[in-house]
């Protein structure tokens, strides 16, 4: 058990430590095609971030100015760390919950301190349920005040789980091939290959969820 989760342990080379760097290595991959002639990939990516646009427009609702850059730039940014985690040798930074709360938590003490200055009627409002009986009302605002105040390690703790439990299952399966045969190791290849499939579907879909679950938020304080 104790080296179950050593790849996700700090490592360095050179005395440094280089684990975090790759967090950057996403950006490196943004500013080349835009000077270059609209090919696929640029293309395709702008018509994901108009798409992004549109639902998260479609979300927040109203006072919208700029604000779905935020979410689509944490999306981006997300996204890129998740499929960089894929790659042999790489630290996925989005698996730490240092790097999750760094990036839900600002985003939620934003949102309250946001709410609470101009809209505190409206902030009030939602510690109670509409229709909740008189007698419950102590409850419901104990309860929804809890909920309000973990939401940001939720947003962490989700993201992460999800990237350390898909690579841990691909490493596990990967250390087990030195011991099989030949017939065993083809079906665990195509076992490995399924769930680095899975995996980027799932890089996808956390950084989805949670750039949705953050612009919710973020509609409910306006």
């Amino acid at each position: 058990m104790t080296n179950l989760f050593s790849s996700f342990d700090p490592s360095s080379m050179f005395n440094l430590s280089l684990n975090w760097m790759s967090t950057m290595l996403g950006l490196m991959l943004i500013p080349p095609p835009f000077w270059l002639i609209p090919n696929r990939y640029l293309m395709a990516w702008n018509t994901l971030t108009a798409t992004l646009h549109s639902e998260f427009k479609t979300l927040i609702g109203k006072n919208i100015s700029g604000m779905t850059l935020i979410f689509i730039s944490l999306f981006s940014m997300i996204v890129f760390n998740n499929f960089l985690g894929l790659f042999p040798y790489i630290f996925t930074s989005t698996s730490h919950l240092t790097m999750t709360l760094s990036l839900a938590l600002p985003l939620w003490v934003s949102f309250m301190i946001f709410g609470w200055i101009n809209n505190t009627t409206h902030m009030l409002a939602h510690l109670v349920p509409q229709g909740t009986p008189a007698l419950l009302m102590p409850f419901m605002v104990c309860i929804e005040t809890i909920s309000n105040i973990i939401r940001p390690g939720t947003l962490a703790v989700r993201l992460a789980a999800n990237m350390i439990a898909g690579h841990l299952l691909l490493t596990l399966l990967g250390n087990a091939g030195s011991d099989l045969s030949i017939l065993m190791l083809i079906i665990l290849l195509i076992a490995q290959i399924l769930l680095l499939i899975l995996e980027s579907a799932v890089a996808i879909i956390q950084s989805y969820v949670f750039a949705v679950l953050s612009t919710l938020y973020s509609s409910e304080v306006t």
